[in-house]
């Protein structure tokens, strides 16, 4: 998940501290030149931050402009308005995770259950970025942290139906956990919580492949559409980089392959980096679509990381079948970069 903030070591801190995402993948200071669709035409500079919670889950990728002054929305964003509203963060335990939270980040008063039967509970960071803390049986390399990483994001949508075939078709989120219409307790505690909603929990019937797939584990799409009222986009006049949830993004394999996919199905590339970006410590190649409304959605194939920095022990991945997991001792390898 992509969050603007408008300070990226001092969000790092806190992500550290509260979901020990405490492993960098890389770190960089440049120029962001080919997001030129979402930034007003102009490349801008930024500082940006990808870190990892070893017990599995996804990454934060933590993203800062440095030429520009980053934009908060000028509404207060609610639950239904379109595009990344939550970010959600996988547990073991969610009742030993709300206890031990830092109370002055808890949005909910006690640990709720989904439709879908998972017992979760809300925070908002330092920022105000909320964050569904949600459990999980799906682990990389459980020890005693309260939290993993990412597990996916709740979605707002114009158009349930629609929405649920795009993230289904090219995103593999084709198993409905629970779908529904309805005023939901669990969301009462959430801006407009406690409106009328359709909402679908998804996730998908086939296993992850790829290098990373182990450490990633399973993840889920939640899609929420607002019955009644006016729903506003979340980014609306404003920049990808600007504060928010500003992308979603995926580790794939074969991205020429992805790419007559995705036209085939009416969401082609919109950002395109073409051949092998170089971000200093890891290297890939990189693209993006838009989600029926507008939401950016990221794609990854990676080149080269970095396994143990401090010895310029570095992965180039072209050289191994991309659908074969890296080793486990591979994986947690990474966790020697650890930041404390």
């Amino acid at each position: 998940m992509g969050v603007g903030i408008p300070n990226v070591h001092e969000a790092w801190k806190w992500y550290r501290e509260n979901f020990k995402m405490n492993v960098p993948v890389f770190e960089e200071a440049a120029t962001a030149a080919l997001m030129l669709p979402y930034t007003g035409g102009m490349p801008h500079d930024r500082h940006a931050i990808l870190a990892l919670n070893m017990q599995g889950g996804g990454g934060f990728e933590i993203w800062q402009y440095t030429s520009r002054i980053p934009q908060p929305a000028n509404f207060e964003i609610k639950l239904g308005d379109l595009g990344f509203y939550s970010c959600k963060i996988k547990t073991p335990n969610a009742q030993k995770a709300f206890d031990n939270f830092d109370k002055n980040y808890l949005l909910s008063s006690k640990v709720e259950t989904t439709p879908s039967g998972l017992r979760h509970f809300f925070v908002k960071d330092f920022y105000g970025n909320i964050f569904q803390i949600t459990e999980s049986s799906n682990w990389f390399n459980l020890k005693n942290d309260d939290t993993g990483g990412v597990f996916g994001a709740i979605i707002g949508v114009s158009d349930i139906e629609k929405s649920k075939e795009f993230y289904a078709n090219i995103l593999g989120y084709d198993k409905v956990l629970w779908q529904g219409e309805g005023v939901f307790e669990d969301f009462k505690v959430l801006p407009n919580g406690s409106a009328k909603y359709k909402r679908a929990i998804l996730t998908h019937s086939k296993s992850r492949e790829g290098a990373f797939s182990p450490l990633l584990g399973d993840s889920q799409i939640e899609l929420v559409q607002l019955i009644d009222g006016e729903s506003n986009k979340i980014f609306k006049d404003r920049y990808w980089g600007d504060l928010g949830f500003i992308h979603l993004c995926f580790d794939i394999n074969n991205m020429e392959a992805l790419k007559q996919e995705c036209e085939a199905a009416g969401h082609p590339f919109t950002v395109d980096s073409a051949n092998s970006f170089d971000m200093g410590e890891a290297a890939g190649h990189f693209s993006y679509i838009e989600d029926p409304d507008g939401a950016l959605i990221e794609f990854v194939e990676t080149h080269k990381i970095p396994i143990f920095k401090k010895i310029g022990w570095y992965l180039d991945l072209r050289k191994r079948d991309a659908k074969k997991p890296l080793p486990r001792w591979m994986l947690k390898s990474l966790g020697l970069n650890r930041k404390k």
